[in-house]
């Protein structure tokens, strides 16, 4: 159903619910501004690019989203492309590349395509999600230990080369504040669930930094003052060779806003007990990447923590992620100056504890222990995240997942001779139809198909049929456990029967399943065949090769 969640949740609303939906939406707001900001710095932009995120695609999403309790803003999955956008085709090239991506996942929703992105292989979400967590922990280094040196480069290795030759200039005061917001954020929950632990720990260190003036790296000493407005809205040069070169990139950001916004809400769903509507969130996630970047936001998608922050608070209709989306515009245009205030390395630790909740590594583990297959796509998807390229990443391992799959269905499907002179032996002697209970004449050769008949076991069948040794009269072609053939498969058929033709053998098809005998029809193959020759069972073929012989 494509109608946003908040037109339903507003039909039987109350007085209480709005309550809790505004108390919510204001805790899940003052949650979200460190986590915001911090997500725009790692991401290689300006702080307040991240509200500027939280506020327009949390708006747009909570109206228009499919999801009840969703609560959209920057994540940290983005960081590492948002990153290596930035540095290869500037902020313009980000914008342009997000908006691009919104129209995608627009096209997506309306294809009615939600469902579909749960069909993305595992070893891939957990490669490219671990190969994150890697990159935004070595990113966060610097601010970390409070190491005095200039820019980071982008390439993991050389970076950490940098790194160790820069740690005899480890700030002491630096180490002490990260570490310190580590273990209030670790420690805290059992003091309290309702107030996040990485808020207290940005608030403690921040007043601590302020009031001791401790020499430590802030926002405002590296970004300064934090603008107290949103800007006006700008839309990006459009070319043709821009759109090309950035079509990657869009696809790869509408692909992780896809997967992380349709996660987050069906793990929503599980903690409320409702159902999502996939196809409307998707469209909703386009909108909110089409205007976050015309007022300078960065790609947006569901936030999971976010979201458990929401439902944990009371948090029921998307009323409450209005509310945060408006407390954090009321934050941006009169608090923006102390925002300036809070300590780069506390927003590293907050990081810190991001990337290892990302890191999957429980899962990672499992998939280690997995079939060979599944463990190759994770390695290559995991390693070229990390050393390579994020869509390059992604690209390769559905790609390499895919023809794993492929290979895996054509080890299950089997094409062999079942005639019992050339057989010997049969599979299923309790089988009634089994080719040993049947009387075949002589000069008919019988085949039988096992499992989809597609382009990864077609070569099989050609195999199969050269095998035969000498020329039959009939060649009977069983399918009876064929469920689906595709245009590989087809054609297969078709040369095989032009090969029968020539030779002047009589080519029969047996026990042909609806979507085989769909498809036979539909490409023209079934008049090319002869009706006659497409027999509903066996002994109908039988019967029909006894007029040959």
């Amino acid at each position: 159903m494509l109608r946003p969640k908040l037109f339903t949740t507003l039909k039987d609303y109350s007085i209480s619910q709005f309550s809790a939906d505004v108390m919510s939406g204001i805790i899940v707001g003052i949650v979200a501004i460190p986590l915001a900001i911090a997500f725009a710095i790692a991401s290689g932009v300006s702080p307040e690019r991240g509200l500027y995120t939280a506020i327009i695609g949390g708006l747009i999403v909570s109206v228009l989203g499919g999801s009840r309790v969703q609560i959209a803003g920057p994540t940290g999955a983005f960081i590492v492309i948002v990153y290596d956008i930035v540095q290869k085709h500037g902020l313009d090239g980000l914008f342009l590349a997000t908006i691009m991506a919104g129209v995608l996942l627009i096209i997506m929703g309306f294809s009615r395509l939600g469902s579909a992105i749960k069909f993305i292989p595992y070893p891939v979400v957990i490669g490219f999600t671990s190969g994150i967590a890697v990159i935004i922990f070595s990113s966060q280094l610097k601010d970390f230990l409070g190491l005095n040196m200039g820019d980071v480069p982008a390439s993991f290795l050389a970076k950490w080369a940098l790194y160790a030759g820069y740690l005899h200039t480890i700030n002491p005061y630096a180490v002490i504040v990260s570490v310190g917001s580590m273990i209030t954020i670790m420690f805290w929950k059992r003091v309290s669930q309702k107030i996040p632990g990485f808020l207290v720990a940005v608030v403690f260190f921040t007043l601590l930094v302020y009031f001791f003036q401790w020499p430590v790296e802030t926002i405002g000493s590296r970004f300064g003052e934090i603008p107290h407005t949103l800007p006006k809205p700008l839309f990006p040069a459009l070319s043709v060779d821009r759109l090309r070169e950035l079509s990657s990139p869009a696809i790869t950001i509408a692909l992780l806003a896809a997967i992380e916004s349709l996660l987050s809400a069906v793990v929503a769903d599980g903690m409320i007990g409702g159902k999502h509507r996939s196809d409307m969130e998707l469209i909703a996630q386009g909108a909110a990447n089409i205007l976050s970047p015309i007022f300078g936001g960065i790609p947006v998608t569901g936030a999971i923590a976010r979201t458990a922050t929401n439902i944990n608070n009371g948090g029921r209709t998307p009323v409450a992620g209005i509310i945060h989306s408006l407390f954090l515009l009321l934050v941006l245009l009169f608090l923006g100056p102390l925002v300036a205030y809070i300590p780069l390395a506390c927003l590293a630790a907050v990081l810190t504890i991001v990337a290892y909740n990302m890191s999957e590594w429980r899962s990672f583990q499992m998939v280690l222990r997995s079939p060979r297959s599944d463990v190759l796509v994770l390695l290559v998807t995991f390693f070229l995240t990390v050393l390579v390229d994020l869509t390059v990443a992604i690209e390769t391992g559905m790609v390499l997942a895919a023809f794993l799959f492929m290979r895996r269905m054509a080890l299950v499907s089997n094409v062999d001779v079942i005639t019992p002179e050339f057989s010997g032996e049969e599979d299923d002697p309790d089988d009634p139809m089994a080719i040993g209970k049947k009387v075949v004449p002589a000069g008919v050769e019988v085949f039988e198909v096992n499992g989809p008949f597609f382009f990864g076991a077609s070569y099989k069948f050609m195999e199969a049929m050269n095998r035969a040794g000498k020329q039959p009269k009939v060649r009977i072609i069983r399918m009876r456990h064929v469920p689906t053939i595709d245009a590989t498969g087809l054609h297969a058929l078709k040369q095989q029967h032009q090969n029968c033709k020539k030779r002047n053998i009589a080519f029969v098809i047996s026990g042909i399943n609806p979507q085989p005998l769909a498809a036979l029809e539909k490409s023209g193959l079934l008049e090319e065949f002869g009706k006659d020759n497409v027999c509903r069972n066996i002994d109908e073929a039988l019967e029909r090769a006894r007029r040959f012989v």
